[in-house]
């Protein structure tokens, strides 16, 4: 007969939330001499977004972690360096959670993506005769290259145009053919994956289980504890292909104080009690501590939306409100701007009179990041909390 799993360990509400956090690089000293890149292989992936308030979501989510590390060295960490003693490729981008940085060595195991991308049978986008091997000739002959350097991004100015080039590039980067192996100016940067991926990871030995064994227990460990919902949404698995494997993974079953749905947890994390300092931080809406919305609410008891897309009149908190991490805590919200070497606070949402330190403190430790001087409230959604705000702030700045 089969041997039974051992039985479930057992996790109070709070247990889960403290080794959620530190899972996320969030409770405990950071690894500083790691750096950006250890945050990259800690977190497993680390998500992209166009938008650009204070800073982009892949500098946002280390800043988090780090503290005030040098905007510029961000991009140099995640990709190639170039030059010096280490040129070896550290990451590639790949669709994840979403569109990600994920760490070199994962390249083998999102051959199962790569696979299933192979065999789709239809595309948004009409793909051109001949013009796929024109791009990859070309990037063999100039590469890297941007979509601009190929020929052209779009046929128009629309956003959703795209040229036969970028359809073919796209295309080669979603089979594997292709990688970026950089953003310019936003731009996409494609080199052939011959080149830009280290000989040794460069297969798609794997069969589709061994990948998403691999994928679901780095999920596992990214998230410290989770439902089965979680751990496939981390990298976008479907829930067959979590259920398929999970057993098998390595993560042992747990049940959480009021979670209701059976969970999962990385044994290391069960070793030892999570202790440790706290982050007091602004979080990107993209941060993997909280981009599942019912994760969120499970865990930090926070109802998190990102507006950016939502009609300004519908908005509650503001185009890009950032949540506000404070003792193990989601404390409140911040819609940020700039104006000059001003940080603005558009609009601010308290959880009472408590959270008023920490919420300035992220104000002026995020304000010193970007190269700002001062910190301008707006608007603070209970108006008796806005005075308070505003002298906590201007102690601060001294």
């Amino acid at each position: 007969m089969p041997s039974l799993p051992p039985p479930a360990t057992e996790l109070s509400a709070d247990e889960a939330r403290r080794i959620a956090l530190r899972a996320q690089g969030l409770l405990g000293a950071p690894d500083r001499r790691a750096g950006v890149r250890g945050v990259l292989r800690h977190l497993g992936a680390v998500q992209l977004d166009t938008i650009s308030v204070l800073a982009r979501s892949h500098e946002l989510i280390p800043y988090a972690r780090l503290g005030g590390i040098g905007r510029k060295a961000v991009d140099s960490a995640y990709w190639t360096a170039s030059g010096g003693a280490d040129p070896a490729p550290h990451a590639f981008e790949y669709w994840s959670h979403a569109a990600c940085i994920l760490p070199i060595e994962e390249w083998p195991h999102f051959a199962f993506r790569r696979r299933s991308y192979r065999s789709r049978p239809h595309w948004n986008h009409p793909l051109p005769d001949g013009v796929y091997d024109q791009v990859v000739k070309q990037l063999r002959a100039e590469g890297p290259l941007t979509a601009t350097d190929l020929g052209g991004a779009k046929k128009t100015s629309e956003w959703w145009d795209w040229s036969g080039t970028k359809v073919a590039v796209e295309r080669a980067l979603m089979y594997g053919e292709v990688v970026c192996v950089e953003r310019r100016g936003w731009k996409r940067v494609y080199d052939l994956a011959e080149r830009a991926v280290p000989p040794e990871l460069l297969h798609d030995d794997l069969d589709d289980a061994e990948c998403l064994r691999r994928l679901v227990r780095l999920a596992g460990q990214s998230l410290g504890v989770g439902t089965r919902a979680d751990i496939a949404d981390y990298h976008r698995l479907k829930g067959e292909q979590v259920e398929a494997v999970i057993a098998d993974s390595g993560l042992v079953p747990v049940t959480v104080e009021g979670w209701g749905k059976p969970a999962w947890a990385d044994p290391e994390a069960l070793r030892t009690p999570p202790r440790g300092r706290h982050r007091t931080t602004l979080l990107s809406p993209f941060d993997s501590l909280i981009w599942e919305r019912a994760r969120t609410e499970r865990i930090f008891g926070f109802t998190h939306r990102l507006e950016a897309y939502v009609p300004k009149p519908k908005r509650v908190y503001g185009y890009f409100a950032m949540p506000v991490l404070a003792g193990g805590r989601l404390v409140g919200r911040v819609d940020p701007a700039r104006e000059g070497r001003t940080l603005v606070a558009r609009q601010v949402a308290l959880d009472g009179s408590k959270a008023v330190p920490a919420v300035a403190q992220a104000l002026v430790e995020a304000a010193a990041w970007v190269d700002c001087t001062n910190v301008r409230v707006e608007r603070v959604d209970a108006p008796a909390l806005r005075e308070p705000l505003v002298r906590e702030l201007a102690r601060a700045l001294g």
